[in-house]
């Protein structure tokens, strides 16, 4: 199934290159002045903004003529380098409660808020597996976890370095004295590592105990009980936010704003993929879905965004302007 899919993304892409290359020099270059120039776009290292990417990359190439740079990257590296540099262009799916830095530099002018890329807002936590909840109910609190942390495996599983979830993490384990209880912070390389430890731990129906997020496919697929540990309190949570927090003082995850931004720059560049990107938003469940075809056929990213534009024709047919509609018509038939 995924193979006729690429193929159909190729047709569409050959068809584009075809109507380009029998183009008279005059209508190129009419062409071009309507067309986008390079647009750089992150590709942070987790599976739904992996997808937002390559969908975005798909409709600029092909519906806008674009030339797209694809940064991989994480939230902090990305921010610091745009707050640095003005680059990367667009910033697809951060997470702004957890990212402090990100307010300031919209108040500096630096950055644009486009649009809540996950239009239901995001979910963060700390989870277990719902098998140990229902045999081990205490569990479901962080008392009853320090009571016995052997129960959940001796370890929090956290997500990688370089992610906004990194750093507040570590300073609300050191604020419950997690590691003087016996609980040790492990950290993944990688979103993938992270998410492969929760179907290890499924598969043998072992303890498993850490951070994770939604919508993802992960979540989905595999029931998870997120633990009660305190409170949601700004205060705390902005200071845990910096590697600097003086005092670190538990706070529970705020119910997530999840943008897509880009440089003000960019979007007085390029206002007709301002104007694009504006429009490229998924609800939980339209992303849970393709995350979960994804993982469920092994594919790629590429693959996944396919499957998204060839389920949901139209959707994306109304996030682009008169002229990439034309551009895409084969693909909208």
């Amino acid at each position: 199934m995924k193979f006729k899919l690429l193929g159909a993304l190729a047709v569409v892409s050959t068809i584009v290159v075809g109507t380009i290359a029998i183009m008279s020099p005059d209508m190129l270059r009419k062409t071009a002045t309507s067309d986008c120039g390079t647009v750089s776009i992150t590709e942070m290292d987790w599976a739904s903004s992996a997808v937002v990417t390559a969908v975005s990359k798909f409709l600029m190439e092909q519906g806008y003529g674009c030339e797209v740079q694809v940064v991989p990257s994480s939230t902090v590296p990305a921010l610091t380098s745009l707050a640095e540099t003005g680059e990367p262009d667009l910033l697809t799916e951060v997470w702004a409660n957890s990212t402090p830095a990100y307010e300031g530099l919209l108040a500096e002018g630096k950055l644009v808020e486009l649009t809540s890329v996950l239009s239901d807002g995001g979910v963060e936590a700390w989870w277990i597996p719902a098998y140990l909840a229902e045999s081990n109910p205490e569990l479901t609190t962080w008392e009853g976890i320090m009571a016995n942390p052997a129960a959940v495996g001796g370890k929090f599983n956290d997500c990688p370095s370089g992610w906004a979830c990194d750093i507040i993490n570590n300073n609300n384990l050191i604020a419950l004295k997690a590691e003087e209880g016996g609980l040790e912070r492990f950290q993944h390389g990688s979103g993938e590592t992270l998410q492969t430890s929760i179907a290890a731990a499924y598969a043998d129906k072992a303890p498993w105990f850490g951070y994770y997020w939604a919508p993802t496919a992960v979540l989905g697929k595999y029931p998870m009980v997120a633990v009660t540990v305190g409170e949601y309190n700004a205060e705390a949570h902005t200071c845990n936010g910096s590697v600097d927090c003086a005092d670190p003082s538990f706070s529970a995850y705020p119910a997530a704003k999840v943008v897509t931004a880009a440089s003000q720059a960019f979007v007085e560049r390029e206002p007709a993929i301002a104007e694009l990107m504006k429009n490229v938003t998924f609800t939980n469940a339209q992303m849970g879905e393709v995350l979960a075809w994804r993982l469920d056929n092994n594919a790629s990213y590429d693959e996944a965004a396919v499957y998204f534009l060839t389920n949901n024709k139209e959707l994306w047919a109304n996030w682009l302007n008169d002229e990439a509609k034309g551009k895409l018509a084969a693909l909208l038939k």
